[in-house]
Order: C-alpha cells, then structure tokens, then sequence
C-alpha cells in the first residue's frame, strides 16, 4: 500500500512536468485509495463524507473515481476529516517520512508491506522478493 508520502515523493521527481502542466487529469491512484480506505475504515459512506465536508455524494464518488479533480482547499477539507494532513516534505527526507508511514501503519496492525531497508528503492524491494 502506497502512502500520501510515495505521491509526494513522485509528485516531486515529476516537478518540471507538473510546472509545466497547470492542471491534473485526476489525483493520483495511491492518493485516491487512502482517501477511499480511511472513509472505509470509520464506517461511512460517501455521502456521509460528503455530508461531513459539504459535497454531493456524485462530487465525492467522482473524485474517489478520478473522475472529478477537487480544489485544494477541497482536498484538505477531506483528508482532514478523515484525520489525515497533506504537508509538503523536502524532497531529500521523503524516504524517512516514507519509513515513518510503514512503521505507523505496522503497528496499526496494516503490515502488509514487507520488512525493507530505510532508503530502500523500489527496484530493491523487488529484487528482495525474487530472492524469496
């Protein structure tokens, strides 16, 4: 399970791109899914979260969908009434802040991640796997 932290982390190696870019297609997948998985996890529908931040269900079932792309101040609307935050990490501590997250969600009872080194890059955690 990707976190806020990995979009963070890609949202910043794609920095020249999204410059240029003024505007998203759709949040990214992973962020979509965490948005979807806290809702779940308290129990509510969509339009009891929309109910919560002051949208339409069709509005929160079509940013869950990527169908639909919410302002900022939308986005910060939800992910903090699903208590969670956006921040902004410089780039050279996303790995720890990334380290941090899997820690959080392992004693969460959510260790569906494997065990990996702090800085570990995708590409080793898929080579520790062949190894397996």
């Amino acid at each position: 399970m990707k976190s806020i932290c990995d979009i963070i982390s890609v949202v910043g190696r794609k920095a020249t791109s999204q410059i240029n870019n003024t505007h998203l297609n759709q949040l990214p997948e992973t962020m979509r899914r965490e948005l979807i998985e806290a809702r779940r996890k308290r129990s509510w529908s969509q339009a009891e979260l929309g109910k919560r931040v002051g949208l339409p269900q069709t509005h929160v079932s079509g940013i869950e969908t990527g169908r639909v792309v919410p302002r900022f101040d939308t986005l910060l609307d939800l992910v903090r009434v699903l208590d969670r935050d956006l921040l902004m990490v410089p780039r050279e501590l996303v790995p720890m802040v990334q380290a941090l997250v899997r820690d959080h969600n392992r004693q969460q009872g959510a260790a569906d991640e494997p065990e990996r080194a702090l800085y570990a890059t995708s590409d080793e955690l898929v080579e520790d796997h062949r190894d397996e």
